[in-house]
């Protein structure tokens, strides 16, 4: 995509518009200038075929917490694949494994089991982001295909490794931001490219939560122990420290072992962005926020605002994106994605996108002609429209379109496990490989590196690195 390209785009989508616009106004009190309207998105085809127990993928789970057993369930609903084994360094979550999946999956507290079975094609890696880097890398060496939750690291440093050991085994690796496979970030990306917004020149997203469980607060079985956790191998190549439950069961309140708000909640984000718009990321980023109330021990902010800066390139204009979260959001939870252009905007959902066409009113108003006589205000008010053609034209086209998934449609997470199954069996190719998958982690975790750092900082999406 160019910004030629993308004019020529825009000038279809501006004659479309006034066609459907056009057919709206039916009645003379609908005025094709405020158009409101719902379109159902194409869902897509997904090829129907038989598995004989032969042809199974067969799939182990690493990490059965929260989201280790979302993605099992998702991964399960694709035809042709079955569960095999699971690794948990907790033994009641492999109690939980046994009892969702059947009492014939092997268990184990050590991956390496796991990644030594002939039996196993495929591990799903949804460990604390501070195994990500050891595990995919090993599970790469090992020949298992590779689901990695995102983040896919947790430093800069860990990002080419695993992009070079890729690259070396030639094994497949799927990074798990199952938003990137949605209904909804396909239309916007159409919408993007059809230039419907105009030119783009902010990104405004934001998460806020209202709740214990949101703010990560969550519960510790009693029968946690010593005895029922393997802390020290939990720990891995943290800092040492006496068992505690807590750092166990609530890790990503720490920064030892996550990546706080940025890598949990801005990857997302940027997974979206920078699929949308065809970029590569942006190259600053400058950070704020604290630690307003969540005071349980925890050393990431529960409140953190990030502005960051992306640089012109051949699909988008220099712009600037805000990220916010906020976990004692007073107001109520709600999450909002939104791409702001110079002529409308895309509120963008896993399910829905709405589109707002809007028109620059460039003529003068009562404010400021209020100075001139009231010969000079009609002269001026006759010459801009002598001279602003297209602008009554462009204002034809303003209203609000959106467009929702189709009932049925089984969402992004079946998509994107969809894909990376039709690529193992060699039926198609990843959509979110290593190096994709670290520039989102990348862009995340300049937040980080600003708040703890207390300036902006500069990077180089096109070499991943900080500069």
């Amino acid at each position: 995509m160019n910004y030629s390209k993308t004019s020529v785009n825009r000038r279809k989508f501006l004659r479309n518009l006034s066609i459907q616009s056009a057919l709206l106004t039916s009645s003379p009190v609908l005025l094709a200038s405020n158009y409101s309207q719902s379109e159902t998105l194409i869902s897509r085809k997904y090829e129907k075929m038989t598995f004989s127990a032969n042809n199974q993928i067969h799939l182990a789970l690493i990490g059965a917490g929260i989201q280790g057993i979302f993605d099992t369930k998702a991964a399960l609903s694709v035809a042709g694949v079955k569960l095999v084994a699971v690794c948990d360094l907790y033994i009641g979550r492999l109690d939980r494994a046994k009892e969702l999946w059947g009492a014939d999956i092997f268990v184990s507290r050590d991956y390496r089991e796991i990644l030594a079975r002939q039996d196993v094609d495929a591990v799903i890696i949804a460990t604390p982001d501070h195994w990500h880097k050891r595990l995919t890398i090993e599970a790469l060496q090992a020949k298992k295909a590779v689901y990695c939750e995102k983040p896919m690291v947790q430093n800069f440093d860990e990002g080419h490794e695993i992009i070079s050991v890729q690259k070396e085994t030639g094994t497949i690796c799927q990074i798990g931001s199952q938003g990137l496979s949605s209904l909804g970030n396909e239309k916007a990306k159409q919408l993007y490219q059809d230039g419907a917004i105009g030119e783009l020149v902010m990104l405004d997203m934001y998460n806020d939560r209202y709740s214990a469980e949101g703010a990560w607060q969550y519960p510790i079985p009693g029968d946690a122990s010593p005895d029922t956790i393997d802390f020290d191998t939990f720990l891995g190549s943290a800092a040492k420290v006496a068992y505690d439950p807590t750092r166990f069961f609530r890790w990503r309140n720490y920064k030892a072992y996550g990546t706080g708000v940025a890598g949990d909640l801005f990857v997302h984000a940027f997974t979206t962005l920078n699929y949308v718009i065809s970029s590569y990321g942006p190259n600053r980023a400058m950070a704020t926020g604290g630690l307003r109330y969540w005071k349980d021990g925890r050393d990431v902010p529960d409140v953190s605002l990030t502005f960051y800066d992306y640089p012109q390139t051949e699909t988008h204009a220099a712009f600037n994106a805000i990220f916010r979260v906020n976990f004692i959001a007073g107001g109520g939870g709600g999450y909002g994605f939104k791409l702001v252009g110079t002529e409308g905007e895309m509120e963008v959902g896993s399910d829905t996108v709405k589109l707002v066409r809007s028109h620059l009113n460039k003529a003068a108003g009562g404010y400021s002609l209020i100075a001139y006589t009231e010969a000079m205000q009609e002269e001026i008010r006759k010459e801009f429209e002598a001279k602003n053609m297209e602008g009554r034209k462009s204002a034809l086209n303003i209203g609000e379109t959106i467009y929702r998934a189709p009932d049925g449609y089984k969402g992004s997470h079946y998509d994107h496990f969809y894909n990376f199954f039709e690529a193992i069996r060699g039926r198609g190719s990843i959509v979110e490989d290593a190096t994709f998958g670290f520039r989102a982690a990348g862009a995340a975790l300049l937040a980080n590196e600003s708040y703890y750092s207390a300036k902006a900082v500069h990077w180089n999406p096109e070499t991943m690195k900080l500069s």
